[in-house]
């Protein structure tokens, strides 16, 4: 009866490629999931003035589709005639964040999105739940 030998191969080096595609694949989605948070790096305790008034615009205007259609621009109940003029006051590089619930007619948030389309909005945030 013949003897069978086994020959045992030596790894002299490590293949590599295969952790770096395992790697790269979790920095995808890392940098994807991960969620940016605007605010200062270093928290510094801000002087107080007391002769000057602060005249500051609100860094964002938020508006809201109902789902029963109803139009709101920061907490004020509004059409879409007034929205429009709301919105025409503000600066073009105003912050407007549009909050449209799940269960409102797409027509409703087509509408807010056309008015900000034709008065040039660029700074447009749409919130979404994760």
């Amino acid at each position: 009866m013949p003897k069978c030998k086994k020959s045992l191969k030596k790894f002299e080096q490590i293949n590599v490629i295969p952790f770096i595609d395992i790697m790269l694949v979790l920095l995808v989605m890392v940098l994807t999931t991960a969620t940016f948070i605007k605010q200062g790096v270093i928290p510094v305790e801000l002087p107080e003035a007391k002769s000057q008034k602060k005249d500051e615009k609100p860094n964002e205007i938020n508006v809201y589709v109902k789902a029963n259609g109803e139009l709101y621009f920061d907490k004020e109940r509004v059409d879409a005639a007034e929205l429009e003029a709301k919105l025409s006051a503000l600066s073009k590089e105003q912050t407007v964040v549009l909050r449209s619930d799940k269960e409102s007619k797409f027509q409703d948030f087509v509408t807010v999105m056309d008015i900000l389309k034709r008065l040039e909005h660029e700074q447009l945030y749409i919130v979404t739940k994760e």
